[in-house]
């Protein structure tokens, strides 16, 4: 396994080749973070003189699954958020197109093993409230988590649109790649009580999965990580970030996903009613759909759970941190399976 260090110099040599590629001068790249995709914040003139800034991410290959083609893949998420700043009043990142117009470009660089995807975001400012979370900050999310999805509903997706399918079989079988591990060897990887819980939550999601159907009120586009990490709080307006994970699945996986860290709060009640009121404000959350809360929760915890450990197996990071990670998935799942 390479280093930590020698990774993100790989990547950084990659970032260096992508800047080739925009209509940018006198680009500074600073290190932002390496996990999923590498990225890099970028101070630059752009073609009109003003100095900004942007993100410039470096995608893991078959970040969408063994069968997506990545650079599809990777556009479509670019074309949806073309569309969002267009077409609704959400505040989500504005991709910036390459010289000859593209919305990724294709690196080698040397000493590389392979290219690599990379696309440019124009940079966001706002506060993160993660670690000081408050359930105000939880109702403007929801706000805007219903927003995002009234706005899936009724977007003609573009030809050759193609994204992440959340469904039982990518949460549960053999379509994802984490790290550079197939699914299933991942699933061979987790201690034995795990895998065990693991399996509990698998027979719980395909019911819940077959209760809610996938018509449009319950099935569509969605965010699939809009989690208070991935919002940005500037006055009254939350800014949602981080569209990597985005693709077609269970909208109620959406709210899951933004409670997920609260869940074990004394006063999750309390965040977990602002969720809900903030999206009922704008889109409609039946009870039958909310009953199955808890089991989108938990399969926010096996996802978590096989992305880490096969992210453990190539980041030195990841797998310091594997044995407490491992821990504190079993601890949440304890709770959210008792009978």
């Amino acid at each position: 396994m390479q280093t930590h260090r020698e990774q993100i110099t790989q990547m950084r040599r990659i970032a260096v080749r992508a800047l080739e590629a925009y209509p940018l001068a006198d680009a500074q790249l600073t290190f932002v973070t390496h996990g999923e995709n590498t990225t890099f914040k970028v101070g630059a003139r752009a073609h009109n003189g003003a100095v900004e800034q942007f993100l410039l991410r470096v995608h893991r290959p078959m970040r969408h699954g063994r069968f997506i083609d990545s650079d599809a893949a990777i556009a479509s998420e670019l074309h949806w958020l073309t569309a969002l700043r267009a077409q609704t009043d959400l505040a989500v990142p504005e991709p910036l197109l390459t010289h000859d117009g593209e919305l990724t470009t294709t690196v080698s660089a040397p000493g590389v093993p392979n290219s690599r995807i990379c696309s440019m975001l124009r940079w966001m400012d706002g506060r993160r409230y993660s670690s000081s979370p408050r359930p105000l900050y939880l109702r403007r999310l929801g706000g805007a988590m219903a927003r995002l999805h009234n706005h899936a509903d009724t977007w003609p997706r573009p030809d050759g649109f193609v994204r992440t399918q959340w469904d039982w079989e990518t949460f549960f079988g053999d379509t994802m790649r984490y790290g550079e591990t197939h699914a299933a060897d991942v699933w061979d990887l987790l201690p034995g009580d795990l895998r065990r819980r693991f399996d509990r939550v698998a027979v719980d999601a395909r019911q819940a999965m077959i209760d809610l159907g996938d018509d449009h009120e319950a099935f569509g586009l969605i965010h699939a990580d809009l989690h208070l990490d991935n919002a940005l709080f500037a006055g009254g307006e939350v800014k949602l970030i981080d569209f990597d994970d985005s693709g077609i699945g269970h909208r109620l996986y959406d709210v899951a996903v933004a409670l997920w860290e609260l869940r074990h709060r004394d006063d999750y009640a309390e965040f977990r009613a602002a969720m809900i009121d903030g999206y009922t404000a704008y889109r409609s959350l039946p009870k039958e759909h909310l009953d199955h809360l808890d089991t989108f929760i938990a399969i926010r915890e096996v996802a978590f759970g096989l992305w880490f450990v096969g992210t453990a197996q190539i980041n030195p990071a990841f797998q310091n941190g594997l044995p407490q990670t491992l821990a504190g998935i079993t601890k949440s799942l304890e709770v959210l399976q008792r009978p």
